[in-house]
């Protein structure tokens, strides 16, 4: 088994972990050979700067690793560059969908990861408070907004009741503010767009017939009344036919 490098390679990588997903990435294809050129996302573009510094610094040759930092037609231009040979995409499943087919008709080699809606089944026999802590930690932790979120829970053998309100229990201590402040455990979402269809996704639930447990869509937080910030929310008996159901939330839901 050898490893040969493909020449450049582009990262396409998204808001939620922009330090650690772009590392899955050009550590890798430097270290086998490989030029890189990194497009992190408009919304969070410092870490890849400073990423670059750092490199820098370290003596890599100029060159050798490039950000570019643009909007969807940027995306577009990398996908069908004959100069890349290689791309590497974190992101939602429409989009990889993209990636995928727009890079391979153009020779390139690809990996695109998409979304996820995880789900967790909780057994009767269950110790269901020490459930409930790790359910509330996986879904609220990063506000939801990361594809191994758990947005999900099916209780079994009518404990589902019981479930919620432990998760409800626990998702009342999560202390959510500014990301810098003193003891917060959960900042906002990444955008006023994010939030509005996150919001919209529970009301839709709502008026479907599921039972709002924990509501976090009036939180507001002081000194940031035009934050985008959501508190966690839970909902019970959410119908299968709700989109709140079947689509990854990418919120603290």
């Amino acid at each position: 088994s050898i490893r040969q490098p493909v020449g450049v390679v582009a990262g396409i990588c998204p808001f939620n972990f922009p330090a650690m997903v772009p590392m899955w990435m050009h550590p890798l294809a430097i270290a086998t050979g490989n030029a890189f050129i990194l497009k992190p996302s408009s919304a969070t573009p410092s870490a890849a700067l400073l990423t670059a510094e750092l490199y820098k610094e370290a003596g890599l040759p100029d060159g050798v690793f490039q950000v570019l930092s643009g909007d969807r037609s940027l995306v577009t231009n990398i996908l069908e560059h004959p100069g890349i040979d290689a791309v590497s995409f974190v992101g939602s499943t429409p989009v990889a969908h993209i990636v995928q087919d727009t890079a391979t008709k153009h020779g390139k080699r690809v990996q695109a990861l998409g979304g996820a809606n995880n789900h967790a089944i909780v057994m009767p026999d269950a110790d269901l408070d020490f459930a409930a802590q790790h359910i509330s930690a996986a879904a609220f932790g990063a506000a939801g907004e990361r594809c191994m979120a758990l947005p999900v829970v099916v209780a079994v053998g009518g404990i589902g009741e019981k479930l919620a309100d432990l998760v409800k229990k626990h998702a009342e201590k999560i202390h959510v503010g500014e990301g810098m402040g003193e003891g917060v455990e959960m900042g906002p979402v990444i955008s006023a767009m994010a939030k509005k269809r996150i919001t919209g996704l529970i009301d839709d639930a709502e008026e479907r017939g599921a039972k709002v447990v924990l509501d976090g869509r009036k939180l507001v937080v002081e000194g940031y009344e035009n934050g985008h910030f959501l508190g966690p929310t839970i909902l019970d008996d959410v119908p299968l036919d709700s989109p709140a159901y079947y689509e990854e939330i990418f919120g603290p839901v």
